[in-house]
């Protein structure tokens, strides 16, 4: 397609060019391009009739049904803004999410709990058929709001990211080309809808006329089978499901035959992880892939050779998170907001958002550059497409890859040190019979700061992992404990959750009642 597009537009294309394709498979119902788009206008057609016109912004609470991904289509035919909640959050926070998009409606599935305090019509979406509706012409513009995606903010409230129909064009435009270019592609969608890389899932099938294959909640327990059962060949998920299949010993070699890509992202790619997965897909190109929410899903690419000798193996253990997308511009700035070979990534281009919900929430979250030094935005003046958003992640190079050093506030100082508690994660990954690795910092009580370990696999003795550790750490780096996890706690979106993590081990060392009395 040539100009830019909304998203609705990407799907109509391809319904246009073959509505007898499959579109959507869903625990064992499968939707023609042609189906999907009518129940999709059938949906826009209640929506209307409740609303009394074109809605302008809809929540849509479903998950992993058709009524969830036709209604997101719905919603994207009358040019509407949709605001994904998702039913296991807890009523409180889709309330307040509702509150703060000013949502005219929500759409539900027929099985969704009720939700109290939404306050807007809920709509659900059952069994019964829908009549047809005479549709007005899409009004959405490049510029206009396609989705609001609402992250944690500093807070305590939901912080809404709002993506417009320009920036999932220019997104689009560069994947689909790069991973959709063979027929009879299949792409897996494990990420819930409040989660951004479902749009790469969605969009980048319907854009290119593939087939979108939807896990049940069992399926998403067990990867391999899902793939071989469903003739996956597109995969994208985040790393934790490779150490989740790891330990379930479910990812032998050549297990997944039928992958072409597997791409991964949310979170650091360990090098062990890349390795186990490639051979378990060795006809499967494997890419490790970067970028908030507020770039538009992805915004870097790294792809690995094919033979493992020659992969790029930075210190810290990770897969490098690569270059940024043609068309992205993107500067490295250190604590000054000089450039720097080492500090925080700044984005800016066509798939940068057009800033937060709320616009108090842009101060600070962007910089204006003058060829030598950074000046943060203040919100005095309108932000325009020349400022750069700051990521908050601190990155450094590698040849021509960037690769990512956490974020942040992840680098600590210990004992007037600067420590990279990836390094420290990537040490204790390569001990024997350990599967995957945290490293966290916490305040003491005298005002100092200690490192406190977590890690997978077998059990091993704490002081024999310890002294490990101080073969190839300096003093100051070598954690205080190390302690065993059967499995690390993952949150909503599936990535793993330090903040548990950091609960868990100081539930595990504070004194009992007995021995503080």
């Amino acid at each position: 397609m040539d100009g830019q597009h909304t998203m609705y537009d990407w799907f109509a294309a391809s319904v246009a060019s073959g509505p007898d394709r499959v579109a959507l498979d869903i625990d064992g119902v499968e939707l023609t391009y042609g189906e999907l788009a009518d129940l999709a206008d059938r949906i826009a057609g209640l929506l209307i009739r409740h609303t009394h016109g074109v809605p302008s912004r809809v929540g849509l609470l479903a998950v992993r049904t058709v009524a969830a991904y036709a209604g997101y289509l719905a919603v994207q035919r009358l040019g509407a803004t949709v605001v994904p909640l998702n039913p296991a959050f807890p009523p409180a926070r889709n309330a307040a999410i509702a509150r703060l998009a000013g949502l005219d409606a929500v759409l539900a599935d027929r099985n969704t709990p009720a939700q109290p305090g939404l306050q807007v019509p809920v709509l659900r979406l059952g069994d019964k058929a829908l009549p047809r509706a005479d549709l007005p012409k899409p009004g959405a513009e490049a510029r206009d709001i396609a989705y609001i995606l609402f992250t944690s903010g500093s807070t305590g409230a939901p912080k809404g990211v709002c993506i417009a129909h320009r920036n999932v064009d220019a997104y689009l435009a560069h994947v689909i080309p790069r991973y959709a270019t063979e027929g009879g592609a299949r792409f897996s969608q494990f990420f819930d809808l409040t989660f951004d890389p479902s749009v790469y899932d969605m969009f980048t099938a319907w854009g290119s006329g593939s087939t979108l294959v939807v896990p049940t909640r069992g399926d998403v327990l067990s990867p391999v089978r899902f793939v071989n059962a469903r003739g996956v060949t597109h995969w994208n998920s985040v790393p934790s499901v490779i150490s989740f299949a790891r330990r379930m010993r479910a990812l032998a070699p050549a297990s997944m035959p039928t992958l072409r890509w597997s791409l991964f992202c949310g979170e650091p790619l360990t090098i062990q992880q890349a390795q186990a997965w490639q051979e378990a897909a060795p006809g499967s190109v494997v890419e490790n892939l970067y970028g908030p929410t507020e770039m538009t899903v992805t915004c870097t690419e790294h792809r690995l050779p094919g033979e493992q000798r020659d992969w790029v193996r930075p210190s810290n253990g990770t897969v490098p998170i690569g270059t940024v997308y043609s068309g992205l511009e993107h500067l490295v700035l250190d604590e000054l907001g000089r450039p720097a070979a080492t500090g925080e990534l700044c984005l800016r281009g066509p798939q940068r958002f057009p800033g937060y919900l709320d616009p108090v929430d842009n101060k600070g979250r962007f910089v204006s550059f003058d060829g030598e030094r950074a000046t943060d935005y203040d919100g005095s003046a309108p932000l325009t497409d020349d400022h750069w958003y700051r990521t908050g992640d601190r990155v450094g190079h590698h040849g021509g890859d960037l690769v990512h050093l956490g974020r942040l506030d992840q680098q600590v100082k210990i004992r007037g040190y600067r420590v990279e508690l990836g390094e420290i994660e990537a040490v204790l990954r390569r001990q024997p019979g350990v599967t995957d690795a945290v490293v966290l910092a916490r305040a003491t009580g005298g005002g100092e700061v200690e490192l406190v370990a977590a890690y997978t696999g077998t059990e091993q003795d704490e002081d024999e992992l310890l002294g490990a550790l101080r073969t190839g750490l300096p003093g100051y780096m070598v954690p205080r404990t190390v302690t065993a996890f059967a499995q690390f706690p993952l949150n909503q979106n599936g990535k793993i959750d330090r903040k548990a993590i950091g609960s868990a081990l100081v539930a595990a060392t504070e004194p009992t009642a007995a021995s503080t009395t």
